[in-house]
């Protein structure tokens, strides 16, 4: 610097001061503004070696812009000083406002601290004023607002007068100082929005790929896929359906957004789409296809975002398991139905009688003291076909003449006996099947006690119809079977089962159970029945029996001996099964009885 007391030489200094300080904001990035900063102090305020300290993220500064000797640049940009040491000299010396000068005679005790600096060798000064080679001036610059942090220190050396700087130097180097800190953030600023912008660019890249990626995935995906609304009044609308689930539908892509799955789902199951968790639920159910039909699938469900904080979607996989499903309805099915005739089989009889039955408080269940008078004298097929002559004799049942003459004319004298217009009549049957005095035990029912909603099993009491509607347990023997497959075989004894179950299965009405318990026994379950009820459908069933049965060409014959027993909570499954059972063998014993007085 001149001599500061001529004013042209302090407007020459502030119009070089201006031009620096206007090259400050046409850098281009933040390593171009940090080293104008170092050339302004040389060209702009008089000094020969300049340096740039910027504050790092852990707050320990680094030599970020050097100016003014190439060989101290090269030594020293990059290096860091400690945020400790820092602090350490910009509390001592002396303060000139911002600026803080340590002259060479306080200096001496950093020189051997961790801050990067150069000195040049020189003569001790001759007065007061002039600049010492180991004096030294920091300019910290400050972000601006009302909370200053440090952003950074400039460190001058070597003014070109070789003085110490005077007022008008100071304030200055003070104002480029602040200058410089203004131009710093702005360009940590831009470079901070360029990296974003560039950040950004690549995320929205990637999230095009993305989106492209999960486009393709999405629409040539072997499996049904379909992204439906979250939340709203719209809540479970399809948004978007996938090529496979329209064609395991059966519905074009435009149908699809008609609907949610809670109008596909199959009535049955609309509880189950409801109980499936929307994040990650899984479901099996049923979903209507265009032609009416029905198919299993399984549905799991995941949720995904538009954005950050945007809507949320449900994104559902839908997989065809019709075939699974229906193989292992054939599995259950065959567990629990009897091969031969597709009836329910012993242990689907036990399991739909237990669900009917719980244990009673009451403890045990008896016949009444009415039922002392004994059994009627005749049901059933009569003693003509239990004997085996003439039914049991082939002849007779092969040759349509023997048929019509001896069988129907000991079939009609027995039947119309019992249930004819004339003697006894249905009724009396009836008195006589119930009196048979028979104790049924101990209750030992499938429930643990009665549970809400649950109807009791009760039974009719007595001779007479009281009212009473029960569950009926219809015990049926076939009479005569065991002769057929002796004298036929067993392809024949097949055949003649699967009729019977045939028949049996059109003789009772929707909802009632026909079940094979083995081998010729059927158990028929018929709730809702009162005493008169059940003989009557005993009767109509044997009825359906009866009539010959063809197998290869052949016409056999088979009757059927029926015991009628109630299903009544405090009974076990083995003792409702065990009455009826009981009560059979006694009906055909009764009409062996029988046909032999009358014999």
């Amino acid at each position: 610097m001149e001599t500061e007391s001529e004013p042209y030489v302090r407007l020459a200094t502030l119009r070089q001061l201006h031009q620096v300080v206007a090259n400050l904001n046409t850098a281009r990035s933040l390593a171009d503004t940090l080293q104008t900063v170092a050339d302004g102090v040389l060209t702009g305020l008089g000094y020969q070696l300049s340096c740039v300290n910027l504050v790092r993220a852990d707050g320990d500064l680094v030599v970020a812009a050097f100016a003014g000797d190439p060989a101290a640049e090269a030594l020293i940009t990059g290096r860091v000083g400690s945020r400790t040491s820092w602090d350490r000299r910009l509390r001592m010396g002396e303060a000139w406002g911002d600026l803080r000068f340590i002259p060479h005679t306080e200096g001496w005790v950093l020189v051997d601290d961790d801050v990067p600096q150069w000195h040049t060798d020189g003569p001790e000064p001759r007065f007061e004023d002039e600049w010492h080679p180991l004096d030294r001036l920091y300019a910290p610059m400050y972000t601006s607002g009302g909370q200053r942090e440090l952003l950074g220190v400039i460190s001058v050396d070597r003014p070109r007068n070789g003085r110490r700087p005077g007022a008008w130097g100071r304030e200055a180097l003070q104002m480029y100082a602040s200058q410089a800190a203004i131009a710093i953030s702005n360009a940590r600023l831009r470079s901070n929005m360029q990296r974003a912008l560039v950040r950004l660019e690549r995320e929205q890249q990637a999230l095009r790929a993305s989106e492209e990626s999960f486009r393709q995935a999405f629409e040539y995906a072997p499996s049904g896929m379909a992204i439906a609304e979250m939340g709203g009044d719209q809540h479970g609308r399809l948004l978007r359906a996938n090529d496979a689930l329209c064609r395991l539908l059966g519905r074009p892509a435009a149908v699809m957004r008609r609907y949610s799955f809670a109008d596909l789902v199959h009535p049955e199951d609309v509880g189950t789409l409801l109980r499936t968790s929307p994040e990650g639920g899984r479901a099996e159910l049923r979903l209507a296809r265009r032609d009416g039909t029905y198919i299993w699938v399984s549905l799991r469900n995941s949720v995904v975002a538009d954005t950050a904080d945007g809507p949320r979607f449900l994104l559902t996989h839908i997989e065809d398991i019709e075939e699974r499903k229906r193989h292992e309805l054939q599995l259950a099915h065959r567990a629990s139905h009897d091969a031969l005739t597709g009836l329910p089989n012993s242990a689907e009889l036990r399991a739909r009688l237990s669900a009917r039955l719980c244990s009673r408080p009451d403890g045990r269940v008896r016949a009444t003291a009415a039922d002392a008078a004994g059994l009627a004298p005749a049901y059933g097929n009569g003693a003509a076909y239990e004997s085996g002559a003439p039914y049991e004799s082939g002849a007779a049942y092969e040759d349509g003449a023997a048929y019509g003459g001896a069988y129907e004319g000991a079939y009609e004298r027995t039947y119309e006996g019992a249930y004819g217009p004339g003697a006894t009549g249905a009724y009396e049957y009836e008195h006589a099947y119930r009196a048979d005095g028979f104790d049924f035990g101990p209750s030992g029912g499938a429930g643990a006690g009665a549970y809400d909603g649950h109807v009791h099993a009760v039974a009719p009491v007595g001779e007479i119809d009281d009212g009473t509607k029960g569950l009926a347990v219809l015990f049926c023997d076939l009479d005569g079977f065991k002769s057929i497959n002796d004298r036929f075989g067993h392809h024949t004894g097949d055949a003649v089962l699967i009729e019977v179950a045939r028949r049996l299965t059109a003789g009772v009405r929707d909802g009632d159970t026909v079940a094979r318990l083995g081998g010729d026994e059927f158990v028929v379950l018929a709730d809702g029945l009162g005493a008169a009820d059940a003989a009557d459908l005993a009767v109509r069933l044997r009825n359906g029996i009866i009539p010959p049965i063809r197998v290869d060409g052949r016409a056999v014959r088979v009757g059927a001996s029926f015991g009628i027993g109630w299903a009544e909570c405090g009974m076990s499954v083995e003792e409702v099964l065990n009455s009826a059972d009981q009560r059979m063998y006694m009906e055909k014993r009764s009409r062996a009885k029988v046909q032999r007085r009358a014999g």
